[in-house]
């Protein structure tokens, strides 16, 4: 199984609601900020060992990334594990860490759009 993660999803929101309902997931999974560019609905984040109270073993960097595809919009999430000391981690990840905090992520956001819906 790879470290790296690569997720894509297709929306029929525009790219700010995207956008903000990422910043709201990342916000309710414990995510901090480290880079965001809006005009470009571009958001790098640092996910914890502990997510909603469960240890995942490894902290995860996620960059998300919205961009225009035919009517609608695609949400481009990647993902990978981060040693001690917020480095990319080349080996010893644990499996399926990575996997599972790419795959919470992109629920959260899937909620926080479908909350915006109603």
């Amino acid at each position: 199984m790879p470290y790296e993660q690569h997720r894509e999803a297709a929306y029929v929101q525009d790219a700010d609601a995207i956008y903000q309902a990422a910043l709201r997931a990342s916000a309710a999974l414990g995510g901090s900020i480290v880079a965001q560019v809006p005009a470009k609905c571009h958001l790098e984040l640092k996910m914890p060992k502990t997510i909603l109270g469960k240890t995942w073993g490894e902290r995860t960097y996620i960059t998300l990334e919205v961009r225009a595809e035919g009517e609608g919009r695609l949400a481009v999430l990647d993902a990978y594990p981060l040693d001690a000391i917020e480095r990319k981690l080349m080996f010893g990840a644990r499996k399926g860490v990575t996997e599972g905090v790419a795959n919470l992520f992109m629920e959260h956001l899937d909620q926080q759009l479908a909350s915006i819906a109603r």
